[in-house]
């Protein structure tokens, strides 16, 4: 079974920064697809970056230019490190990770972000 730990969020001024981790319990290299999400208060659940298994990323436009996604096979981790944050991305970020048609996810990190 695997298992998606997400640590890293908190609270920080507009324009500040946040790296949030992922820690997996199995192999990453077993993945096809690892993502962050977020759901902000009263909206739906977004893709916000995410990584195929050959390297691919691909981000919302609402975050390109100001966030990266990383991972590490190596240990089984991966990352978001987010620059020049916006009150709107204020939400509870989510670990996602995909074999196939079987999906994966983290319990949350809170990341507030204050004007």
């Amino acid at each position: 079974q695997v298992q998606l730990v997400e640590s890293g969020g908190g609270l920080v001024q507009a324009g500040g920064s946040l790296r949030l981790s992922c820690a997996a319990s199995g192999s990453i290299f077993s993945f096809n697809h690892m993502g962050w999400y977020r759901q902000a208060p009263g909206k739906q659940r977004e893709l916000v970056a995410g990584i195929t298994g050959t390297g691919i990323i691909n981000y919302s436009d609402s975050v390109k230019g100001r966030f990266t996604i990383s991972r590490d096979k190596a240990d089984n981790m991966m990352y978001l490190q987010m620059n020049n944050l916006k009150p709107e991305d204020t939400a509870v970020y989510y670990c996602n990770a995909k074999i196939y048609s079987v999906e994966f996810w983290g319990q949350g990190t809170q990341v507030t972000v204050s004007s």
